[in-house]
């Protein structure tokens, strides 16, 4: 439950207070690519689908959406990105070259904050398509919910260990990247 505090003449709970505090610290990028698509996600879930995902404590909330944006990108990381890859669809430069770029155009790290931010939204789409589409052939293909959830904790499993190898990789090229040839 909040308290509500006096702000000045400014009556504001203390929960919004840390909250904006929480959503300050959190910064663009984690708010547009894990946040953002968390609550999307949620809404759409929650309009389409049984599954009922919006949760009324808005600081349990923030956490909820942030996990679920977490796993989105993930998806769009792990799936989407080298789907475009494969088909051409986008190119990639050379890691040494990104690096390089980065520190002769502070604007590079804007652009690739926002091209990753595309590939999340492509990433709520798909996600929200496959759980709307298993929501409907679970409900008539009577699925129980247990599995459903082991079904859903085994995925999580693959996709963080397969992030954390995908991680593992960036941090050993820009090792490499910044060692004397």
């Amino acid at each position: 439950m909040c308290r509500v505090l006096y702000v000045g003449l400014i009556r504001q709970p203390a929960c919004s207070r840390k909250m904006k505090d929480l959503l300050d610290k959190l910064g663009s990028y984690n708010i547009f690519n894990y946040l953002l698509p968390g609550v999307l996600f949620a809404a759409f879930i929650d309009a389409a689908t049984s599954i009922k995902i919006i949760h009324k404590n808005i600081e349990v909330a923030v956490f909820i959406y942030y996990f679920l944006g977490l796993v989105i990108s993930r998806v769009g990381s792990l799936i989407i990105e080298p789907i475009a890859k494969k088909t051409k669809l986008v190119a990639f430069s050379n890691y040494t070259d990104f690096l390089n770029a980065l520190k002769e155009d502070p604007k590079v790290e804007l652009f690739s904050e926002i091209n990753n931010m595309y590939r999340t939204l492509c990433s709520l789409f798909l996600c929200s398509l496959m759980v709307i589409t298993y929501d409907k052939l679970s409900v008539k293909y009577k699925i129980p919910y247990d599995y459903s959830t082991y079904v859903c904790m085994f995925l999580f499993f693959v996709l963080f260990l397969m992030s954390y190898r995908k991680q593992s990789t960036y941090i050993t090229k820009r090792i490499s990247a910044r060692s004397p040839k």
